[in-house]
C-alpha cells in the first residue's frame, strides 16, 4: 500500500468517526434544549398580559358660531360737483348799522307792548335822573371770579352788553343779553352777575321809577 492509499484510508476513517460523533452531539443538544425550555416554564410563574382599561370624556357637540358674512367694501364716493356761485350785485350805498352802546342808547328802545309789565321786555321808560350803580367794584370782582376756566386758559376775552331792569327800589329784577360776546359761557355768567347789581334808582319828577339800562360786562385775561 502506498503512502497515498494509507493517507486516504486514515482520512475516511476520521471523517466517519466525526460524523458518528456529531450525531450524538446533535441528540444531546436537542435534549438539553428541551430540558432548558421545560425548566423555564416550570420555574418561572405564568406570565399574563395586564388588562389595560381606560375611560375618556364623552364627546360633546359644540354648536359652531354662525358664519359672518363680510360685506363688500363700499363703493368709492364720487366727488361733489363744483358749486356754482351766482353773481350778486350789491348796492354801494348799503350800510350796516353800528352796534356799539353809544349808537344804541336806551332812549331808542320802543315803549313796552300793551298789557306787558315794564320789567318784562327791554323798553324805554321816561326818567329825569339815571340810576347809578353802587357796587361796580363787586361786579368786576365777580366777573374775574366766575371767569369760565376753559376760556381763561385759552386766553379768550370778551364783552357782553346786558340790559338791566332796575326797579324803583334799586334792585335788578331782570336781565337780558343786549349784545353777545360770541361765547355762551360769557353770556350766562354776565346774566348771573347782573342780578347782583345794586343801584340808586332812577327818578322821574322826583319819584323813583323802574327803568331799563344797558351796561357792558367785560371779561379780560389781563386782570
Amino acid at each position: 500500500m502506498s503512502n497515498d492509499d494509507r493517507s486516504s484510508a486514515l482520512w475516511v476513517t476520521a471523517n466517519e468517526r466525526f460524523k458518528s460523533k456529531s450525531g450524538d452531539w446533535m441528540a444531546i443538544g436537542v435534549i438539553a434544549a428541551v430540558l432548558a425550555h421545560g425548566a423555564l416554564f416550570a420555574l418561572f410563574p405564568e406570565m399574563t398580559a395586564a388588562d389595560i382599561d381606560f375611560t375618556g370624556d364623552e364627546a360633546e357637540v359644540v354648536d359652531l358660531p354662525p358664519e359672518v358674512e363680510i360685506p363688500p367694501p363700499p363703493e368709492q364716493i364720487s366727488r361733489p360737483a363744483t358749486p356754482r356761485v351766482a353773481a350778486a350785485a350789491l348796492d354801494e350805498d348799503i350800510t350796516i348799522a353800528r352796534t356799539d352802546f353809544e349808537s344804541n342808547p336806551v332812549e331808542n328802545l320802543p315803549p313796552p307792548p300793551a298789557g306787558a309789565r315794564p320789567s318784562d321786555v327791554p323798553s324805554y321808560i321816561p326818567r329825569d335822573v339815571e340810576p347809578v350803580l353802587k357796587n361796580r367794584a363787586e361786579l368786576l370782582r365777580l366777573a374775574q371770579q366766575r371767569y369760565p376756566s376753559i376760556l381763561r386758559d385759552s386766553g379768550i376775552s370778551g364783552t357782553v352788553g346786558v340790559y338791566f331792569f332796575v326797579s324803583a327800589s334799586g334792585e335788578v329784577t331782570n336781565a337780558v343779553v343786549q349784545s353777545s360776546s360770541g361765547y355762551p359761557q360769557f353770556d350766562q355768567v354776565a346774566l348771573d352777575i347782573a342780578q347782583q347789581g345794586e343801584f340808586d334808582p332812577a327818578m322821574n319828577r322826583d319819584r323813583p321809577v323802574g327803568v331799563w339800562i344797558v351796561l357792558p360786562i367785560q371779561f379780560s385775561t389781563r386782570g
